[in-house]
Parts: structure tokens; sequence; C-alpha cells
């Protein structure tokens, strides 16, 4: 199988994760429209995640002489860990699809710096309990100002919220506020952790029982496609706003383009997940997950950027923006020096 020895290519393979995490909600904005809401898109990113998965554990995790290919690796695989794997699956899709809500609501330059930003800081902690890599005074000094950047960000999009008369009142200011941090408290949860205790600590001589990041990568896979029947089902019936979405909308209304567009989103997002899987066995948990989810930084960068999510807000909201984007960058900085 594939593997990394080198720190640097470690970072490197950890800032294509960051682009690909923060990138792939520009899919979900290029679907939306009045008729494909993003219950049917969810379903497309879903497949997305579970066919780049098996793609690339026959690829990248079954070539080379060194480690063990995917197929022998998961019929070694013991359950517990199997397990552990497979629920990470499912508590990452229940944080997702509400983070793909929070961007319906209030856009990626909110939903993503608060929501992701927040999972940063709690998942970089849990990962580091269970797998303790790098310096810590100057991993957590990142973390802190990753903190800071997100509160900035908060009071960013309310002040742009209290400027736009454009939305029903309540709407922005509140919502998706509230539904990024859920969505942000489940992801940091622990979906990384889970994922990682299950994998192997030597990727060239794997230890007997574990899996490698690639057999990791398809159980995770396979537990987020399972949920997605219980998660987007409530998704799609009882919405946060709007109508019920029938599932047979999904058939009737998806052109080859719309499907398209669906799994190109979720096979950006876990090419992300599976070079952050790859790097941490060189990088460290932590911080392999900590610079992916610098995805906040570009998420933020697309929707002010590209979107014009904050087009009209007063002066203020562009500012605390600004202090978001230096303080994020620094902390990120110090996380990467942490494992240098």
């Amino acid at each position: 199988m594939f593997f990394v020895e080198n720190y640097a290519v470690a970072v490197i393979f950890c800032v294509v994760t960051m682009l690909c995490w923060g990138s792939w909600g520009n899919t979900q904005k290029l679907s939306a429209s009045k008729a494909w809401k993003y219950q049917l898109f969810y379903w497309d990113y879903g497949l997305g995640i579970l066919l780049s998965s098996l793609l690339i554990a026959f690829t990248l995790g079954s070539i080379g002489s060194q480690g063990r290919s995917f197929l022998a690796d998961i019929r070694q695989a013991e359950m517990n860990h199997l397990a552990l794997a497979f629920l990470g699956g499912v508590l990452f899709n229940l944080s997702n699809i509400l983070l793909v809500i929070a961007i319906d609501l209030a856009g990626l330059a909110v939903a993503f710096p608060i929501g992701v930003g927040l999972a940063l800081v709690l998942g970089v902690i849990q990962t580091y309990w269970f797998n303790p890599k790098g310096d810590p005074v100057l991993l957590f000094t990142g973390v802190g100002l990753v903190t800071l950047a997100i509160i900035f960000n908060a009071l960013a999009y309310k002040k742009r919220a209290a400027a736009d008369e454009s939305r029903p009142q309540g709407e922005g200011t509140g919502l998706g506020l509230v539904i990024s941090v859920i969505a942000g408290v489940l992801m940091g949860a622990g979906f990384f952790g889970l994922v990682s205790r299950g994998m192997v600590k030597n990727f060239a001589q794997p230890e007997a029982g574990l899996m490698t990041p690639y057999t990791a990568l398809v159980v995770f896979a396979v537990g987020l496609f399972v949920s997605n029947f219980i998660w987007n089902t409530i998704a799609s019936l009882k919405p946060v706003r709007g109508e019920p979405v029938p599932l047979s909308s999904y058939f009737k209304l998806g052109s080859p383009r719309l499907h398209a567009v669906g799994i190109l989103g979720g096979t950006i997002w876990n090419i992300g997940m599976a070079l952050s899987l790859i790097a941490s066995g060189k990088a460290g948990a932590a911080i392999s997950y900590g610079l992916g989810q610098g995805a906040t930084l570009v998420a933020a960068l697309w929707g002010i950027l590209i979107w014009k999510e904050f087009k009209g807000a007063p002066k203020v909201a562009h500012q605390l923006n600004t202090a978001m984007f230096i303080l994020f960058v620094a902390g990120l900085a110090l996380i990467i020096r942490a494992g240098a």
C-alpha cells in the first residue's frame, strides 16, 4: 500500500485535505435551486464518498510490497476496530448533514468557520488525548487562536444579519448559528478519533487486527452511506424550513449533471479524508486532523470572495472577518510547527 515517510510530504497532504474539505461545499451551491434541494444533493454526495473510497482502496491501498493490501487487511481486521470506523461514519454523517443545512441557511462564509472551526478545536483535543504527538504548547496555542477566529466570524455574521432586511426576521440571526454550533460539536465529538483509534501505527509493518488507513476509509464510508437512509430521510421529511422533500424527487427531478455535481462533491471531500488518514501516520492524528480542518479558512474565502455572501454588510463585519483570517492563519501555522 502507499504511505508517506516524510513530515513535509505529510504536511502537503494535509494542505490538500484542507483545500478539499473547504471546497466541496461549492458543489452544493452550484446545484442548489428551488427544485433541487440540499437533501437531494446529499444522496449523491454520500454515494460519491462510498464510490471514491472503494476506488482509492483498490488502487493506492493495494499497490506496493509494503504494508497490507486492502482485501487482505479487511479480512484480518478485528470487529471492534471495524465497528469504530463504521460508527465514525455514522457520527460524521449526522454532523455533516447539519452543516449542509447550515450552509443552506447561512452560507459557506458562516457555516464553515463556526461549525468546522469548532470541530477543529474539539477534534484536536480528543485526537491528541488518544495519540499525543507534537508540541502541546504550540498545538493548543494554535487551537486557541482558531477559537478566537470562530468568535470573530460569529460576530461578523450577526452584524451582517442585522443589516440584511431581505431575510425573514430571526432566520439569519439565530438558526444558522445554532445549527452550525450543533454540527461543530457533533463533528468534533470524535469521528476522526474513532476512525484513527482502530488504525495501525506502523504503516510499513501493520499490526495484526488493526486497519490500514484505506480499510478504515472504506468502513467509514459504508457507515456514512448506510446512515444516510436515517439522517437524510429525517432531514427530507422534517426539514428545518420549507416543504418535505420526497425521495421520489431524486429520480423525477435529477438530471445527469445534478447527480454528477453531487457525486463530485462527495469525491472531493473523500480525497481530503484519505490524504488526512494517510498523513496521520507521520504527522500524528491531532495535527493531521487540525490542519485538514483549516478548511474553514478556504470555505470562508469561497463564500466571501466568490459567492459574495457578505456583500452589502457593514464595515465592522468586514473588519471582523479580516481579523478572523489573520487568527486562522496564525493558528494553523502554530499547528504545523507543533509537529515539525
